[in-house]
């Protein structure tokens, strides 16, 4: 029976080949393929390791293959990799030349019915394979070989007792089962060097290296890397090094500097002064921190401000307002602000006082 192809869009008949489709599509790595499925099918899951293409990713799904409940021939889904003419694309085309297609493959070209719940989902996953590297005699591929033999003809030895050589041809089985099993030890070896070298270039992308060579990537521009941050934002830090230094010190760098730490929304008004202190028309804040007066909901305090001084010489930190504070940190609030707090005190200029404010007019 030849195959035909049978495409699908969202949103028409078999709606759960969506999310299949998108898996080859996107080209999910094997496990968070398995928890997007999980997600959103309740179908069991299995993947089968396949051999990688040249200039394949390792480790993504490249096909998945559904075998259903009621038996019969499995359908397949796969993705197409098409140049701007429609011609097929190789995996070494650049990724901005190439749009990825879904289409579905059944045994009689008809369209693929509802997914069933007990149909299997097997994820094709491309590997690469130790024995590729071998010939075709290692891998199990000639099951003979041919030789030419010289032995002595029966005949000629009973009548003249003199054995008479003849040339004959005889096939000998080879078994490569045993020299697979032995060369399959180094497989592990080999593959793990072949992993780190196809990975070099993600050794210095400090969104996709291991989390120990943070620091090292750090030290090329000297950029201090606080390890007892969560890795998340160490790689943001280090993303950013070079803007933060540019602009440290302005009222970008601040801004920016407090979103990556904090995730914490803020805005920078500048030339604006803490509310001045007067006697008997002004607040005192009672908190020795910034937590404790924000734990207590103190009005706005009062401060002492030095007659005379520049305008420019302050500047308030204006938040979101408190209840949305609130309800973003939640207990993690009095925190967060002290956070902002030592952000600001040394992103700083040395010169410059600074107040912390919300949006609504309340100063913790």
């Amino acid at each position: 029976m030849t195959r035909a192809l049978a495409r699908t869009t969202p949103g028409r008949g078999a709606s759960d080949f969506r999310y299949l489709e998108d898996v080859v599509r996107i080209g999910y790595p094997v496990r968070d393929a398995q928890v997007y499925l999980n997600r959103h099918l309740g179908n069991p899951v299995g993947y089968r390791l396949v051999e990688a293409l040249r200039g394949e990713r390792v480790g993504c799904v490249r096909s998945i293959e559904v075998e259903t409940a009621a038996g019969g021939e499995p359908l397949f889904i796969r993705s197409i990799r098409l140049l701007p003419d429609g011609s097929p694309a190789s995996h070494y085309t650049p990724e901005e030349l190439v749009s990825i297609h879904a289409e579905v493959v059944t045994p009689d070209g008809r369209p693929p019915g509802a997914l069933g719940s007990r149909d299997r989902i097997i994820l094709h996953v491309p590997v690469r394979g130790y024995l590729r590297f071998l010939p075709g005699l290692y891998q199990g591929a000639v099951p003979a070989q041919r030789r030419d033999a010289v032995r002595a003809d029966e005949v000629s030895a009973q009548t003249w007792g003199q054995p008479q050589a003849v040339q004959g041809t005889e096939l000998q089985g080879f078994n490569a089962e045993a020299l697979r099993r032995f060369l399959a030890i180094f497989q592990h070896v080999m593959t793990t060097i072949t992993d780190r070298v196809d990975g070099i270039p993600q050794l210095i992308d400090p969104i996709a290296t291991d989390p120990r060579f943070l620091p090292w990537i750090a030290s090329w521009v000297s950029f201090p890397l606080d390890s007892s941050l969560p890795i998340h934002q160490q790689r943001e830090l280090v993303r950013r090094a070079i803007r933060l230094y540019r602009t440290r010190g302005t009222v970008a760098g601040v801004e920016e500097m407090i979103r990556v730490l904090t995730a914490a929304p803020v805005r920078i008004a500048e030339t604006r002064a803490p509310n001045a202190f007067t006697l008997g028309r002004s607040t005192l804040a009672g908190g020795p921190t910034v937590e404790a007066r924000y734990m207590r909901d103190e009005p706005a305090g009062h401060f002492l401000v030095e007659p005379g001084r520049a305008p420019t010489t302050f500047f308030a930190l204006v938040l979101e307002p408190k209840a949305a504070f609130k309800k973003r940190f939640g207990e993690r609030a009095p925190g967060v602000l002290r956070r902002i707090a030592q952000i600001v005190s040394s992103e700083k200029p040395g010169h410059v006082s600074f107040s912390i404010l919300f949006d609504a007019g309340g100063q913790p």
